[in-house]
């Protein structure tokens, strides 16, 4: 299976810069997966397609403002503390691994070798690189005083992907409202279009929601480098499943009912969870689940999602949902029907 086979034209101007002032104003395309046909709608329509008996999964985990900049320390004189700048450095926090030690993506990496100091926010915060790990990654441990949350809240900026250039004016629109576990380099972009409100509706109408936990990390941002995409290397992502949620999800699947996951992460979570016989094991554990056609899913039957970069993992899971053709021909329509496409974009439901 080749990369180009989930190539697509996308005009850049559809690539969507900024969030729409009412979350669930957005427009929604619905694919039918089984037939590929398509209708278009706005997002609040997602009611008319969840029936009482369903469970919803929601990815409650909550982005930090991951992305640092600063600038290398060159020396530091041991009598004064006098420090020479350096070039800068920015750092984007991809998955704690021990209180203080964080593995990172920092650029540019060749001014980060293992020793390396940098500074922020005049000297707040101090990282050092300890190693250099897979795909050029650093581990870096940080030294501050005070609380490391509220440091970061104070000197960290959201972590937009590269193909968002807009300044976000609000950083709570780059957040699920349901946001809770802290801990993503990005946000699980489809739960961005639910209100309150319209998560209330769905409870009102009898359908479940269950929460699990995944930190999204730089897999989201990595693009397919390999033409044959069974040579991709995906990364590893935390997740957590409590017992109590699995048990929403299982116990939907005994009644009858059906499974539709908020986003890839939440559809990557129940996957990674389940066992041969399709229920969700509570579990806290690592994924680096690789989801295209050909997969049989376990446990999910629909799916609530943005629309994905051309080429990309996201793009290779929903077609293994609704098939290739199915969905090259849906984007194609979305295209051709000015949807805004990405992160702050508009959504599709397939069922």
């Amino acid at each position: 299976m080749k990369k180009q086979d989930f190539y697509f034209d996308l005009p850049e101007e559809l690539i969507a810069q900024d969030p729409l002032e009412n979350r669930s104003s957005s427009r929604l395309l619905v694919l039918d997966k089984e037939s590929g046909t398509t209708k278009h709608l706005t997002f609040t329509h997602i009611l008319d397609y969840l029936k009482e008996g369903d469970c919803l999964v929601i990815n409650n985990t909550k982005v930090i403002p991951a992305r640092l900049i600063g600038e290398r320390i060159l020396a530091e004189n041991a009598g004064t503390g006098a420090e020479t700048k350096g070039a800068q450095i920015e750092l984007l926090l991809l998955k704690r691994r021990d209180n203080d030690i964080w593995e990172t993506l920092v650029k540019p990496g060749k001014k980060a070798k293992p020793g390396t100091k940098i500074r922020f926010g005049d000297g707040l915060l101090v990282a050092e690189v300890l190693d250099i790990v897979e795909e050029g990654n650093r581990l870096v441990k940080f030294y501050y005083e005070g609380i490391f949350e509220e440091i970061l809240d104070q000197l960290g900026q959201m972590p937009l992907p590269p193909y968002i250039t807009h300044k976000l004016q609000d950083k709570n629109r780059y957040q699920t409202v349901y946001a809770k576990h802290e801990g993503s380099a990005a946000a699980p972009t489809a739960g961005l279009h639910f209100t309150k409100e319209l998560l209330e509706e769905v409870e009102k109408r009898g359908i479940t929601i269950a929460n699990v936990t995944l930190h999204v990390g730089l897999g989201t941002f990595r693009p397919v480098k390999e033409d044959n995409i069974l040579d991709h290397h995906m990364h590893t992502e935390t997740y957590q499943v409590l017992p109590e949620e699995a048990k929403k999800i299982n116990d939907t699947k005994k009644n009858g009912g059906r499974i539709i996951c908020v986003g890839t992460t939440s559809c990557r979570t129940v996957e990674s969870a389940a066992d041969e016989n399709g229920m969700v094991q509570a579990k806290e554990d690592d994924t680096s689940i690789f989801i295209y056609p050909g997969y049989k899913f376990k446990v999910l039957d629909g799916l609530i999602t943005n629309f994905h970069l051309p080429e990309s993992t996201l793009l290779m899971l929903v077609s293994a949902l609704a098939g290739r053709e199915n969905v090259l021909a849906a984007y194609n329509e979305a295209v051709q029907e000015r949807y805004r496409f990405f992160s702050f974009g508009d959504a599709m439901m397939i069922i």
